[in-house]
């Protein structure tokens, strides 16, 4: 009597079972996919960014660990780069490069729309210029939108004098990336704010700015400097006096890192002894 039922408890049993493992492999195969597609959109990414990559015809795919990148490059340097990049991401163990090199590859010409690495490109030199104009004893009070595209910048807003205009369209050309610059900040010597003035106090007496943020500051705008060589240039800061050491490469750079670093705020001197050529 009780055979029938343990028959269709075995066989509901059996069907769970076939159900959940099914459902276990689908479950797997959806996370492995997002995997995959994590990997190619990470390694896509980079070669967008990559100034030397962006332009070309490159593509990726990506399956269980082995991603495989397809395309054209002008120098096995470049291939080499494309390589490395993918195997730099996080679960790729294995590259089937199969990127062609020819010396007569032309890549295609940018179009009308800019590529996404030109935007960030571009985010980038904005940003910069906005830190450095920030940090300045003599622009930080300045009212000034930045806009740049292709590496051209638009500089928009107000200055109490033209040193202050001059000084803040030095600062933008000096900054990596910028191929062009247009100074359109008009000047208007108004009196400074309450706000403004008890600010440039504080700046001048430098009660309230420490080392570490001068020193930081100072390395910042170095690093983003098209005319020094700030990762060879060692920064430290005491009382407000800055030393700067190490190596530069002719008088014109040597003279422009002391510049730069006496225009960040809290800046009471530069000490330039050690700043050979």
């Amino acid at each position: 009597m009780n055979k029938q039922p343990r028959t269709l408890f075995l066989a509901s049993a059996i069907a769970l079972a076939i159900t959940s493992a099914n459902g276990g492999v689908l479950a797997a195969t959806a996370s492995q996919e997002i995997t995959n597609a994590r990997q190619e959109t990470q390694i896509w990414t980079t070669y967008a960014l990559s100034p030397y990559l962006r332009a070309n015809d490159l593509k990726v795919s990506a399956d269980n660990g082995k991603a495989t990148l397809t395309g054209n490059v002008a120098e096995d340097v470049n291939k080499d780069l494309a390589e490395e990049i993918a195997l730099g991401v996080k679960g790729i163990t294995e590259v089937d490069n199969r990127i062609a090199v020819s010396a007569d590859y032309q890549p295609a010409k940018p179009g009308a729309e800019r590529s996404f690495g030109d935007t960030i490109d571009d985010a980038g030199i904005t940003a910069k210029i906005k830190s450095k104009l920030m940090w300045g004893k003599s622009t930080d009070g300045m009212s000034t939108n930045v806009d740049t595209k292709s590496g051209r910048v638009i500089l928009r807003g107000t200055a109490q004098s033209a040193a202050e205009r001059d000084l803040a369209g030095r600062i933008a050309m000096n900054t990596q990336g910028v191929i062009a610059l247009d100074n359109q900040i008009k000047v208007n010597a108004l009196q400074p704010t309450i706000a403004e003035s008890s600010k440039n106090m504080t700046d001048e007496a430098g009660a309230d700015i420490s080392d570490s943020w001068i020193t930081t500051k100072v390395k910042s705008t170095l690093l983003y400097s098209s005319s020094v060589s700030g990762s060879a240039i060692d920064v430290t800061t005491k009382k407000g006096i800055v030393s700067l050491r190490g190596r530069v490469s002719n008088g014109a750079e040597h003279d422009q890192a002391i510049e730069l670093a006496q225009n960040v705020r809290g800046v009471k001197s530069v000490q330039s002894k050690e700043l050979v050529f």
